[in-house]
Order: structure tokens, then C-alpha cells, then sequence
């Protein structure tokens, strides 16, 4: 107890950062060198800890240290509050200049080959401050990393309907039909949708919105999901490959046609007559984000930098 407090002592920063740090090191002089401090005063901080809280966190020998059961609990919670405070920071220097500090961008992997060199150009050019991390998931997991605070803001395709996640459109594109060379709609630029129906049609693995799109395309035509093949693959330059090898055809957005077929003889393009099935690529961020304006603008910055690519960019 403090004199005169009359409640309890509250942890600093400074001894929860020395005792996550011997939890994470098991080692008072390697926990030190990291935090660029002595190992007497990082022993006296984690001491200072144990007497506030009143619980003993690690037991010292001679050659190393062991975590206590209460310890090996309570280094979860000094590494919560410590990321707590690393991300309370991060939002205070955004607010005060923003465009600098840490951006966690998540990219569905059916956009992120696409787009990123756009993205990183773009980032390069006008926000050399801004220090961009990337994740590549599949739409849930960006969706949970997003609403667990885990990642700032996701490039995906829309719409997503999620309530608390706000959608920024950035362009809509076409779906093209790739096939081998010598299929019989090879070269077609008036494909009608109707054809769906019949073809052999390959598909991504479960869990990439690209494959559940192909499948509403479908839908809509009157072909259900139980009428297409077993066969599916984890990514799309895998599933180009099958299309190369006479397994089927597939339908690759227009931002991908390029990377995935131009090194490929065995491969031929045909394009929908209207209406052309398309898809929606948008960034989304939390509902109310402290840095939605910068958002924003970073959203509008983008638009004008996809404009050299295959895409109908959308208003604002």
C-alpha cells in the first residue's frame, strides 16, 4: 500500500516490460541485453513487480529461471497490456501525422500478385513514412484479424455484409474464360453465360470467396454446385495449369489474365457477353476506425493508381 493511497499499488509499464521480457528470455541477462538495460535494475523491476502484485513470478537459481505457475499465467496478461499500450501509441502517432507508422494491410490471395506491386508503388511514392506490413489470408481470416484488432485494413472482394466493417469500393473487373487453345469458344468475345452450363468447370479450393463467386455465376445460370467437378486447386496459377493440361476451364478476373497465361501456349481467352459476370474489390476497414480519413484518402490515392490496370474504378 501506498502511504496515505489507502488502495493497492498499480504495476509501471517499466517493470511489466522487465518481467515479459524474463518470461520470454527464461534468462535475466539476455532479458536485459534486449531491453538495453542492467541486470540489477532489471532484477529490481521484476522484484518491484512481485511485491505489488504480492505473488512470486519466477523462481531464481544459479543457472537459469523458471517461471512460477502464477508467473507462467500473468506473463500472458503483462504481454496483453504491453501490446495494448504498443497499439495506443500507434494510434497517437497516426493521429498526429498520419501516413506514418504501421500499416497492417490484409490481401485475399486471389488479388494480393495483382495488385500489391500497385499497392507497394503506390506506398513507395507518396507514403515513404508509412511502414506497410502485408498479410495474405482468406477472407475470414482477414475478416477476424480486422474485428480483433490484429490487422488495421483488407483489400477483398465486396460485399461482405459484416456489421461493424465498413466497405470502400475501388473498381469493379470482368471474369474471363480461360480454357485450352483448342477449345471451341477459344478467341469468343460474345460467350453467353448460358454456357456455364456445360462445361468443365474448375474451381479454387473451399474457402476462397473466388471459388463461392464462381459458384453464385453459376447458380444464376441454373447450374448447381453439385453438377461441377471434384477436381479444385489452392491457388490460381494452379488451377491455369490443369486448365493447360485439358483437365476443364476456369474463370480468372481480368487483373489476373496477364501473370497467370502469358507464359502459357497451351492456354486460350474468351470474354462474356453482357451481362459480363464481374467482381468487386474493396478495401474494408472497422466501422468508426481512428483512421478512417486517412483511410480514406489512402483509398481515393489508390483508385488513381489502378487506373492503368484492366478494372472500371468506382466513385468514391
Amino acid at each position: 500500500m501506498s502511504p496515505g493511497s489507502g488502495r493497492p499499488r498499480q504495476p509501471s509499464l517499466a517493470q511489466l516490460r522487465a518481467f515479459a521480457a524474463v518470461a520470454e528470455h527464461l534468462h535475466f541477462r539476455d532479458a536485459a541485453t534486449a531491453l538495453g538495460m542492467s541486470q540489477p535494475a532489471l532484477s529490481g523491476a521484476v522484484s518491484a513487480l512481485e511485491e505489488v502484485l504480492d505473488v512470486q513470478l519466477v523462481e531464481r537459481t544459479t543457472r537459469k529461471v523458471l517461471l512460477s505457475p502464477a508467473g507462467e499465467r500473468l506473463a500472458v496478461r503483462a504481454r496483453t497490456v504491453l501490446d495494448a499500450v504498443a497499439a495506443l501509441m500507434e494510434e497517437a502517432d497516426a493521429a498526429r501525422a498520419p501516413f506514418t507508422g504501421v500499416l497492417r494491410l490484409g490481401v485475399i490471395p486471389t488479388v494480393a500478385p495483382y495488385l500489391l506491386p500497385a499497392v507497394l508503388r503506390l506506398v513507395h511514392d507518396a507514403y515513404p513514412d508509412l511502414d506497410l506490413q502485408v498479410h495474405e489470408e482468406q477472407t475470414s481470416s482477414l475478416l477476424d484479424g480486422l474485428t480483433q484488432g490484429r490487422l488495421d485494413l483488407l483489400l477483398l472482394a465486396v460485399p461482405l455484409g459484416v456489421p461493424g466493417v465498413t466497405e470502400l469500393p475501388l473498381f469493379d473487373e470482368d471474369f474471363v474464360l480461360v480454357m485450352p487453345r483448342d477449345h471451341w469458344l477459344a478467341g469468343r468475345g460474345d460467350i453467353p453465360r448460358e454456357a456455364l452450363r456445360e462445361l468443365d468447370l474448375l474451381l479454387l479450393d473451399e474457402g476462397h470467396c473466388l471459388r463461392d463467386q464462381a459458384l453464385d455465376i453459376c447458380r444464376e445460370v441454373g447450374r448447381t454446385s453439385g453438377a461441377l467437378g471434384t477436381t479444385s486447386a489452392a491457388g490460381l496459377s494452379t488451377l491455369v495449369q490443369l486448365v493447360g493440361g485439358g483437365m476443364g476451364v476456369t474463370l480468372l478476373p481480368r487483373t489476373a489474365l496477364r501473370v497467370e497465361t502469358e507464359r502459357n501456349a497451351q492456354l486460350a481467352t474468351g470474354s462474356f457477353a453482357d451481362p459480363v459476370p464481374s467482381r468487386r474489390i474493396a478495401l474494408a476497414m472497422r466501422t468508426g476506425a481512428a483512421r478512417q480519413g486517412e483511410f480514406g484518402q489512402f483509398a481515393e490515392a489508390l483508385r488513381k493508381e489502378l487506373r492503368k490496370l484492366p478494372v472500371r474504378v468506382t466513385a468514391p
